[in-house]
């Protein structure tokens, strides 16, 4: 295999297809270079249920020995499993998944100790710069000092310590009987729900709970509306109190009401954000991506709080976090990061907060949501155009003359009115451009919406 590490090392992970992009020899150099670019002495490891991350993250934990390094392998855990891991023991961390992707993909995210992100300006450049001197080289990653020992490999089990983690920072102790729906994807939801929600007074019905990285069923990607049809379905079957999607590696949550209609995430974000703001005392900063809905900066500074408003991507909403003390943040695409998990997501914690939430009142999920869903929003339309930055520019062109709207680039381009706004975003790996609108109400969105795509569109 001859691997091409800049079609394989992303912005914020390593993900590609197996064998044929990467395999446990390369997997091998990435966890030497991972243990010399953190400096650690010991690293801890997880990994998803796809068939190639055992081998993978085993591979990982070998090349980190060599160099010297202690490995904790805490085995199959989702991605906020390996993150707590990482945030209680101290440690650097690796964690062998391709979240959503399909079944023939893997990757790995990485962390520094206390589940600091590992990304393109923090250290994964240099690591990929190690690994392809060693690929260069033919010859292996390099062997510690004839005088340093190679490290130690222990196997730990921290499934019931992450569930009762999370549950001590949610109080659930008086809510309300609920029936909740919970499609796992085959995915690592499988894995953790029964221990997070055990003992919680919940009608549990479960959907593709068994762990099986082909993905018989469907993608294991709740974001496509297509992947939880089957949720909505059984939502409405089963007259449940509420639904629940993860995805793959179960960092992700995706909230469907009792009628079996997607709850948006920037509400979820709204929710949370209140809850958490109590919990705090009324104050504290939360913080939001650009492409978030208005309602929630608006619930955000009407339960005592200070929004941020941040790029789109985690390495920003985690950065943004560490540097304002930040007690929560929320993106669009239902990643959900909190203080007191070490500034990483979790959506087991915010479903843990849903849950609370509703079973605390005797209203429905939806009622309950109303407060929080405030504007017509388009979700994100995504065109296929021959050049970003001139399609780009034409938008700038069709709006900057106007006295009603305020443009800013922070990330893409945004524009601003008083009823509406919409961003359009360049993909960074693929020829799109990327649309986000909202508005007062469904009439103006859908004009806004159809006015910058005939612009993108061209």
């Amino acid at each position: 295999m001859t691997a091409d590490l800049s079609q394989l090392v992303k912005a914020y992970d390593v993900r590609g297809v197996v064998p044929d992009q990467w395999d446990e020899p390369l997997a091998e150099l990435f966890g030497a270079a991972f243990a010399q670019v953190t400096g650690a002495t010991a690293i801890v490891t997880g990994h998803d249920m796809r068939p190639s991350s055992p081998g993978l993250s085993r591979a990982f934990a070998r090349g980190a020995a060599a160099r010297g390094v202690d490995v904790t392998e805490i085995g199959l855990c989702s991605t906020d499993q390996l993150y707590y891991a990482s945030g209680a023991f101290g440690l650097p961390g690796a964690m062998f998944t391709a979240s959503h992707n399909p079944a023939r993909y893997n990757g790995i995210k990485m962390c520094r100790a206390g589940a600091a992100p590992v990304g393109q300006d923090t250290g994964l450049t240099e690591i990929r710069g190690l690994v392809e001197s060693w690929l260069d080289s033919g010859t292996p990653s390099p062997s510690p000092s004839p005088d340093a020992a190679p490290g130690t490999t222990t196997r730990r089990d921290t499934l019931e310590d992450y569930a009762a983690h999370l549950r001590g920072l949610v109080d659930l102790a008086s809510i309300r009987p609920l029936k909740v729906v919970v499609d796992a994807g085959n995915g690592m939801g499988g894995h953790t729900v029964p221990t997070v929600f055990a003992g919680l007074p919940l009608e549990l019905v479960p959907m593709y709970f068994e762990l099986d990285g082909t993905f018989p069923n469907h993608e294991a990607n709740p974001l496509d509306p297509a992947n939880i049809v089957d949720l909505q379905k059984r939502v409405r079957e089963e007259d449940a109190d509420l639904g629940l999607a993860f995805d793959g590696d179960a960092d992700r949550c995706f909230v469907v009401d009792e009628r079996g209609e997607p709850v948006s995430p920037s509400a979820i974000t709204a929710l949370v954000a209140a809850r958490e703001l109590a919990r705090h005392g009324g104050r504290g900063t939360v913080i939001h991506n650009l492409i978030t809905s208005w309602s929630v900066p608006e619930v955000v500074r009407e339960h005592g709080g200070t929004p941020v408003r941040t790029r789109v991507g985690h390495s920003f909403i985690k950065a943004e976090m560490a540097a304002s003390g930040a007690i929560f943040g929320g993106e669009h695409s239902a990643h959900y990061y909190f203080k007191d998990f070490w500034n990483a997501d979790t959506g087991m914690l915010a479903a843990l907060h849903v849950l609370a939430a509703l079973g605390g009142q005797e209203g429905t999920l939806s009622a309950l949501v109303d407060r929080y869903d405030r504007y017509a929003g388009s979700g994100e339309i995504n065109s296929t155009v021959d050049d970003q930055a001139a399609r780009l520019a034409a938008l700038r062109a069709a709006y900057e003359g106007r006295e009603d709207v305020v443009l800013d680039e922070l990330d893409g381009l945004t524009v601003t009115a008083a009823d509406w706004w919409f961003n359009v975003r360049p993909s960074n790996t693929e020829p799109l451009l990327r649309l986000n609108a909202e508005a007062r109400d469904a009439a103006t969105m859908a004009r806004t919406r159809d006015e910058a795509l005939a612009i993108i569109r061209g």
